[in-house]
């Protein structure tokens, strides 16, 4: 029996490594921490600069530019600190809705010979940079708020005559008793109620409407959210709409007011502000005219908002265009097969489409990686049963029934895609490691399918030459559905004499004393109880540090490439032995790490 232990001499040579040539191992980091993960942090400061600049520009345009003068009279710094947000508002709204629009990301994976190689890979970052948009978004919101509840709070005093006599002449400005002119302070009368403007004026309807709409979305959105009820998340989720559209409608109540640029020249604030009881007398001191500031923010999200309307009707295209489903079939451990048919329906190795089942909701759409082949006849996904909707779909195509089911009694499905993921890429290098955690195997089970059709067919351009090939589940049932398909790419290699083209290692992690003991008497026999392949199980998770030295040995010269469908924590153990087993040198070797997102 074989069982996985931690190896320790691989910290020992990392030491030795250290000890003896320490700038090597700094180099050899630094040089693969650029190659993976270079580009996306030279985006993620370009974003950040951004934001500091519009920041900083937008706080001394309020701070310091004489339209504000007698605002900051008003309400001070506060009134800074809450325009200087909205701008790095505008701009991360600008941006937040293009990585979910994933027609628009195909098409760049696809089409535009700018996105290949290193930048094509940041396509595959999409789910990861909207998500820290959201952040900066939520961010900004807290300080926009928070920097306007100290405005109004000194907008009330004011007008209460308790921050001086100019302030109090300012209030008075457009007031009932001086309708000829436009009013500076938004709060009019005295007897106003600051919580009552909040809501029942424009800005502040608007403001309080996409404050609460935005904290439905993020708080929906955590990961316990997501996993446990999907729907809960997709359905609040929608409340964007609501979000963008008091985005858009809350900068007409234009509550933040400065002189116009003609009573700038007319009247100078500096000089005129301890002569306000003269103002129309004095011939410098006119009295000052006041304006608010002009809607911007639906210049920054048009762009966007027309783009997603563009790929919601492609959805709504593609939904009505017909799917038949050829056969279902039920697997162990959960697991459902559908296998369908699209005219003129393309797919690559490794992506993924979108599923609707209008007989369980006509709103929701789930994502699936594809497990066929590009040469196959029809195209197929894998779907484990762990929620409301993939319960349900399990029901509805009849996973629950024993008997036959009649092909016309099986739901309507909509599909949409096939969409890029990272996979993609997998032929781009002569040698790559695959590494799948229990349902995270669909992707490479294309790729795999697409391996075999290829040797069957004797593909000569085939750039691939081995694959690393790495399988983990909790339990035994779950090995049974994706064994089929190793049993026959292990026999059709060793046939075409290329036994080593694929090593696999499946690894049980999780099992019982009474299963240890099937496992320990079975042990010698040719193939694997468990599987029923020649390569036998290994008990307990891989020792990656081992492994990845050991292909870093045996490929000195080569790019290998990483590809994950797994859970996050994995991901950051393989893309940190990633950098820390790629070589300095530039010919040498250099594991390039990709994960799927979607």
């Amino acid at each position: 029996m074989k069982f996985s232990f931690p190896y320790t001499c691989g910290s020992t040579y990392i030491c030795v490594r250290y000890l003896n040539s320490p700038h090597i191992v700094v180099a050899s980091s630094m040089g693969n921490w650029v190659v993976n993960e270079g580009v996306s942090i030279f985006v993620i400061l370009v974003w950040l600069g951004i934001n500091g600049f519009l920041f900083v520009h937008y706080y001394f345009v309020y701070e310091d530019g004489q339209s504000y003068f007698y605002t900051r009279e008003l309400v001070g710094s506060a009134l800074a600190w809450a325009r200087a947000p909205a701008a790095c508002l505008n701009f991360n709204c600008l941006l937040i809705l293009l990585p979910v629009c994933r027609n628009l990301l195909s098409l760049l994976r696809g089409s535009c010979g700018c996105c290949r190689g290193i930048l094509r890979r940041q396509l595959d970052r999409n789910i990861a940079f909207h998500k820290l948009l959201a952040y900066m978004i939520a961010l900004h919101t807290v300080i926009h708020i928070v920097a306007h509840l100290f405005n109004f709070e000194r907008f009330m005093n004011s007008q209460l005559g308790e921050n001086g006599p100019l302030n109090d002449a300012l209030s008075q400005v457009g007031n009932e008793n001086d309708k000829a002119r436009a009013f500076l302070n938004p709060i009019q009368t005295r007897a106003t109620n600051p919580t009552r403007v909040a809501f029942t004026t424009l800005a502040g309807l608007t403001g309080v409407a996409s404050t609460l709409a935005l904290i439905l979305i993020i708080t929906s959105s955590t990961e316990i959210i997501r996993r446990s009820y999907f729907e809960v998340f997709w359905y609040i989720h929608h409340l964007f709409v609501i979000f963008f559209a008091g985005l858009v409608i809350h900068g007409a109540g234009q509550i933040v007011r400065g002189q116009t640029a003609q009573s700038v020249k007319n009247h100078n604030a500096t000089f005129c502000k301890d002569k306000f009881d003269d103002w129309g007398n004095y011939p410098k001191c006119p009295y000052p005219e006041f304006t608010g500031s002009s809607p911007k923010t639906w210049r920054w999200v048009v762009g966007p908002m027309i783009l997603y309307v563009c790929e919601r009707l492609v959805r709504l295209w593609r939904s009505h265009q017909k799917v038949v489903i050829t056969k279902v079939v039920t697997h162990p451990s959960k697991v459902i097969e559908l296998q369908m048919k699209k005219r003129g329906f393309k797919m690559e190795v490794g992506q993924y489409i979108s599923v609707q089942c209008s007989k369980i909701s006509r709103l929701e759409w789930h994502p699936f990686t594809l497990t066929s082949a590009p040469e196959e006849d029809h195209f197929s996904i894998h779907v484990r049963i762990m929620g409301d909707w993939t319960d349900s779909l399990f029901k509805v195509c009849g996973g629950d029934q024993t008997e036959f089911q009649e092909a016309w009694k099986l739901p309507r499905i909509a599909v949409d895609g096939p969409f890029g993921t990272a996979s993609e890429d997998v032929f781009l290098y002569e040698t790559v490691v695959l590494v799948g955690a229990g349902i995270g195997v669909t992707p490479f089970a294309s790729i795999l399918k697409s391996i075999w059709y290829k040797y069957t067919h004797s593909n000569p351009n085939l750039k691939l030459k081995k694959i690393f090939f790495y399988w983990l589940c909790r339990e035994t049932s779950a090995f049974e559905w994706f064994t089929d398909l190793l049993q026959s790419l292990e026999s059709q290699m060793q046939e075409g004499g290329n036994a080593n083209f694929l090593t696999y290692n499946i690894h049980l992690t999780g099992w019982d004393e009474k299963q240890a003991t099937h496992f320990a008497m079975h042990h010698e026999e040719q193939t694997d109880v468990i599987t029923g392949l020649k390569q036998k199980t290994f008990y307990g998770r891989p020792n990656w540090d081992h492994e990845f030295k050991d292909i870093a040995t045996n490929y000195p010269n080569s790019n290998v490439g990483v590809f994950l469908c797994g859970p996050q924590a994995l991901a950051k153990t393989l893309n940190k032995m990633c950098i820390d087993h790629s070589s300095a040198d530039p010919r040498g070797v250099h594991f390039i790490f990709n994960k799927e997102n979607f």
